[in-house]
């Protein structure tokens, strides 16, 4: 009648009579066959399971989300530069300007020259070659994304801190100084 051997201990220590053994055979059985062990502390794993993939691809489409827009932003700026550079620079004046850590040359009329020098316009990246832009338009290009505008010779910025001790300070170099 008792099926193991704690059982059949119990019942003979007297701990348990023959009633509540049956009940509690009939119990291991049914849990046993419906598969009632342990549910809540599955279910609850299954949960915590569902919750961290749910977490975690919530922020990888987030990370993609942002990607794509970085893509549509450059984009953008790639089409503002193609459509309002100036087309007509090509020149005998070469000008010189810093490109990742490259010195680059490029040939430009006097007059598109001496637009640059004077800061009205800006030299920009166009993909594998460079851009003519006014100021205005590079000042919004550079406020969406950094790293377009290569040269950008503001009267602001050309005010060079000089020490007191030195004596060529009197002399200013100019910028668009030719060797």
């Amino acid at each position: 009648m008792v099926k193991n051997a704690l059982q059949a201990q119990l019942l003979k220590a007297g701990l348990v009579d023959n009633k509540k053994a049956k009940k509690l055979t009939k119990q291991a059985q049914h849990e046993q066959r419906t598969g009632q062990n342990d549910d809540a502390e599955i279910k609850a794993k299954i949960d915590q399971a569902k919750q961290e993939k749910l977490a975690k691809d919530q922020a990888l489409n987030q990370e993609k989300q942002n990607l794509l827009e970085e893509k549509a932003l450059k984009a953008s700026i790639i089409q503002m530069i193609k459509q309002h550079k100036i087309k007509e620079t090509d020149g005998d004046v070469a000008y010189q300007f810093i490109d990742e850590n490259k010195i680059k040359k490029v040939y430009l009329s006097q007059q598109v020259y001496n637009a640059l020098v004077s800061g009205s316009l800006v030299i920009a990246k166009d993909q594998e070659s460079y851009a003519c832009l006014p100021k205005a338009l590079a000042e919004r290009i550079d406020q969406k994304m950094q790293g377009f505008i290569l040269v950008n010779n503001n009267a602001e910025n050309n005010d060079q801190t000089t020490d007191e001790e030195d004596p060529y300070a009197a002399y200013v170099i100019p910028d668009d100084l030719m060797w």
